[in-house]
């Protein structure tokens, strides 16, 4: 019986591409990172599910400042240079793993976003931090797929 489950299994899920499952991680991971991203900043909003936009020159959100300040308490890196750090790669991360750039790179930062967030903000958080980590290192381990731009710029 658990033979004919696997061989079923296996028939049936091996049939999804993998590009697609890569798409969906780039996607998943790229959603979740640009959002926190926004919540960081004033003056510049873009909300694709929404289809809406608001734009104008971004300015870090004084919430942010006070957050990495008497929150967050990140070792080695004062506050106001690891709250424009984090919110810089909160927004570039998620554009370079949509469009498939640099997704290996782009998996790190995301990896290591999520280890610095674990070990030093939210340690009680660990399912989510460990649900992230799963997707950046699959995409490290297996890059962009054939949607991307990686795939793009390799074959020329």
């Amino acid at each position: 019986m658990l033979s004919f489950i696997n061989n079923t299994s296996e028939k049936i899920f091996s049939k999804i591409p993998e590009s697609a499952i890569l798409f969906l991680a780039r996607f998943a991971i790229a959603a979740i990172f640009w959002r926190s991203g926004q919540t960081k900043i004033e003056g510049f909003s873009l909300d694709i599910i929404a289809m809406k936009a608001e734009l104008g020159l971004p300015r870090l959100a004084e919430s942010t400042a006070f957050l990495f300040e008497y929150e967050y308490n990140l070792p080695f890196i004062p506050p106001l240079i690891a709250a424009i750090l984090a919110t810089v790669a909160e927004h570039v991360l998620p554009i370079l793993l949509l469009t498939g750039l640099f997704t290996r790179l782009a998996g790190f930062g995301i990896a290591m976003m999520a280890l610095t967030i674990q070990i030093f903000v939210y340690p009680d958080a660990y399912p989510t931090h460990a649900s992230w980590l799963a997707i950046a290192l699959l995409l490290m381990y297996r890059g962009a797929g054939s949607f991307s731009l990686d795939n793009w710029i390799a074959k020329r």
